[in-house]
């Protein structure tokens, strides 16, 4: 399922750092046991990144010994959807910001409110 444009997988990933790099340290500082994981397919159609995990508005002291949270980027369905590597860029920093913002307990109400939905 691949849209017009086609990007390597190698390139996609320097995208998703990219993207990362992006993110305000006064932000990033606080991102806290947290995997990205580049994946092909998504597991319903049309999504393009899931956050699993506990947001950190959610942890306790309690919190202590678990597995990293898990970001999934979907990229061959942003490549699918996109048709400029313009596009592509644009597409990833959007998901990479809307998974990363579920980290931080922000809801996809809120994020759509904010133009990241």
């Amino acid at each position: 399922m691949r849209g017009v444009i086609e990007i390597s997988r190698t390139h996609f990933e320097e995208l998703v750092a990219d993207a990362l790099d992006s993110i305000p340290e006064e932000l990033a500082q606080y991102i806290d046991n947290v995997v990205i994981l580049l994946e092909d397919e998504p597991p319903a159609p049309g999504l393009l990144g899931l956050y699993e995990g506990v947001p950190l508005t959610e942890r306790g002291e309690g919190y202590a010994g678990v597995l990293p949270d898990q970001i999934s980027i979907y990229w061959l369905q942003i490549c699918a959807i996109c048709t400029t590597e313009d596009e592509v860029v644009e597409e990833v920093l959007v998901t990479v910001v809307h998974e990363i913002a579920h980290h931080f307990g922000i809801d996809d109400e809120r994020l759509t409110e904010l133009g990241w939905g």
